[in-house]
């Protein structure tokens, strides 16, 4: 046995959530898990959405302070703009890693091209260390042809969005550019038939989960799990010595997004947009908001061109 083989000790499910539908934005549906009841505040991780968003339904001009969002594509396509002057489309598959720091004030609306798919992907909010809560606002996109994949066997594909994941021989460890302030990983693995097996290595001390776009999959030691189906969001554990995760696909086709970071020590006091770490800090976003100071200015008067499809 390798020394890298005996080093492999997988972790588990400790929770596994189903994520349920709930109305967001103006008339726009998501998937939600993690910032519900069941799974609330998982540091660094404050809420993961898995849109769809219909003809008529968008999210028009809002702010946000102290936190980050990474919006991934599945289908479709979404139009972005900011009152900084930022703006763009993303497609399916491409990134956006938006770190809304001290201010923002934007839109995220959808576009719908005759007979194409509704858009749909994932939001994951990650919160920011508090020494980053007040930095200047900033993004970090790709497009999906210049996000990293590693191919660890011939039915598996990772596509590395933040962090690192092992390629095949030729490829050795494959390493999204992407750069958050704050440990983050993020990984789209696809497995092309059951019983396909993937191993990731998790920094010790990191959260961890997983969550099901497509099939089903098997988490930990061969024997020892259920299966996880889709749309289930699945808190991994986090004892000493276990160093990764293993997964086992146990469905023909399925895909699951594996993500990890590293936990803040710090408050979570959210309010809508706003996240900080204490109720001073939530107080003064709002006053900052209000006064259109500190990061905000010029907010009350922006309006954006995409949202006004809406009013």
């Amino acid at each position: 046995m390798s020394t890298q083989t005996a080093t492999r000790v997988s972790r588990s499910v400790v929770q596994s959530v189903l994520s349920r539908e709930t109305p967001e934005g103006a008339g726009a549906v998501v998937r939600r898990s993690i910032g519900t009841a069941a799974l609330r505040n998982f540091t660094p991780f404050l809420m993961l959405d898995h849109f769809n968003v219909a003809p008529g339904a968008g999210f028009p001009d809002h702010p946000h302070r102290g936190m980050t969002t990474l919006t991934y594509m599945l289908t479709g396509e979404f139009q972005h703009e900011d009152f900084k002057g930022h703006k763009g489309n993303i497609g399916p598959g491409d990134l956006q890693f938006m770190i809304a720091g001290k201010g923002i004030m934007h839109a995220e609306m959808p576009i719908h091209r005759p007979g194409g798919d509704n858009p749909t992907g994932l939001q994951l909010w990650i919160d920011l260390p508090s020494a980053h809560k007040l930095t200047e606002a900033s993004y970090q996109e790709l497009k999906a042809s210049e996000i990293p994949s590693a191919h660890p066997s011939p039915d598996v594909l990772v596509k590395v969005i933040c962090g690192t994941a092992q390629g095949n021989e030729q490829e050795g460890m494959v390493s999204s550019p992407v750069r958050p302030l704050g440990g983050c990983w993020f990984f789209d693995v696809k497995f092309a038939k059951a019983g396909e097996r993937f191993w990731q290595e998790i920094p010790k001390g990191w959260n961890a989960f997983t969550y099901i776009l497509e099939g089903s999959v098997s988490h930990g030691s061969e024997g020892s799990a259920l299966p996880i189906k889709t749309f289930h969001t699945s808190v991994l554990s986090s004892a000493e010595g276990e160093t990764g995760i293993e997964l086992i696909s146990t469905s023909e086709q399925a895909r699951i997004v594996v993500v990890a970071g590293e936990p803040l020590e710090q408050e979570i006091v959210q309010h809508g947009p706003f996240v900080m770490d204490s109720r001073a800090g939530i107080q003064r976003a709002f006053q900052d908001y209000q006064m259109g100071a500190n990061g905000f200015e010029g907010a009350h008067e922006w309006r954006s061109e995409i949202g006004k499809r809406m009013m």
